[in-house]
């Protein structure tokens, strides 16, 4: 059954992609890009739910939009209307009564009204400035009554509109940063390689010159796992992990301590700079799903340490 249903959407969706009014759609997309003022969605029901999920994806890609309840219009809410304003009503039949007792109300406001509706020569298309007809061919509800994937084409409707309106406005990563500092995909996007780097004294750093007996201690109480070999200037030279250090044991045994690192040492790896983002290093220590990079080198232009970076630190940052 299952099977059959998502056979049945995916047949649904194909007919609204393959009938969808492009020409009247771009009218749309315009008439929100040229607005100076608020984009307002609202509609009753399923469609108002939605009608808020568009409203908060404009938003936060950098858009003005806003949702309101089409009752709250009634009741003192349509004072924030002006003639700078667009209005985007959504609705299946376009004959929701809330909705058309908006109608002259907003248009003494001076707003540009969009419909959005699924029954073409409906009230609310006839009433607006713009209106959009969604194809719909029929719910997947058996009585052709629950909506379904009437809401599921107004989503995607909105998606569109959200993301061309995001485009055409050169909307940054850094902008998307300004907008959502918080969480996850704050971090994400926010958090740098310097936030999360260990420090100064924090740094295991040796010469090239020193034992391997000399640095067993560092090795350890550093705790990143490795030490990073540099010159006089602090220029990196290599990296000698504790990995290293136990294939050297077993390969020469104990009389390997007495070696100087510059002859054991890795002298090819990867390092990063410390403005990159936090999630970058994190994709390139994950670049290599059989060999993880447990730690990174972070160096400036000149290949001189400025911190290293360790995976579990990003990790528990929940990036």
């Amino acid at each position: 059954m299952l099977r059959e249903l998502f056979k049945e959407q995916r047949a649904a969706i194909d007919y609204f992609f393959d009938h969808i009014e492009i020409e009247k759609m771009e009218k749309v997309f315009d008439a929100c890009l040229q607005s100076k003022g608020l984009i307002i969605f609202t509609g009753i029901g399923k469609s108002g739910i939605i009608a808020e999920k568009i409203a908060m994806t404009l938003t936060s890609t950098g858009s003005r939009a806003l949702f309101l309840p089409a009752v709250n219009f009634l009741h003192g809410d349509i004072g924030i209307l002006s003639s700078e304003d667009v209005v985007v009503l959504l609705s299946k039949s376009g004959e929701t009564e809330e909705l058309l007792e908006l109608i002259p109300h907003m248009k003494k406001r001076g707003a540009t009204l969009i419909s959005i509706v699924s029954k073409r020569e409906s009230r609310l298309e006839k009433g607006c400035d713009y209106s959009l007809f969604l194809p719909v061919l029929k719910e997947l509800c058996p009585f052709d009554l629950a909506p379904t994937v009437s809401t599921a084409v107004q989503l995607l409707f909105g998606d569109v509109l959200g993301i061309a309106l995001m485009r055409k406005k050169n909307f940054s990563l850094a902008d998307y940063a300004l907008t959502h500092p918080s969480g996850s995909l704050g971090k994400k996007i926010t958090l740098k390689v310097e936030d999360v780097m260990l420090k100064n004294e924090n740094i295991p750093l040796c010469r090239p010159e020193d034992f391997i007996r000399d640095i067993l201690s560092p090795l350890s109480s550093k705790k990143c796992g490795c030490q990073l070999i540099v010159d006089h200037e602090s220029k990196i030279l290599g990296i000698f992990t504790d990995g290293d250090l136990r294939r050297a044991l077993q390969s020469h045994g104990p009389n390997v301590l007495e070696e100087k690192i510059e002859n054991l040492m890795v002298r090819s790896y990867f390092s990063i700079d410390k403005d990159k983002l936090a999630w970058e290093a994190l994709k390139l220590m994950q670049q290599d799903p059989k060999k993880w990079i447990m730690v990174l080198p972070v160096v400036d232009s000149d290949k001189k340490v400025v911190g290293i970076l360790r995976m579990h630190d990003i990790v528990q940052l929940g990036l």
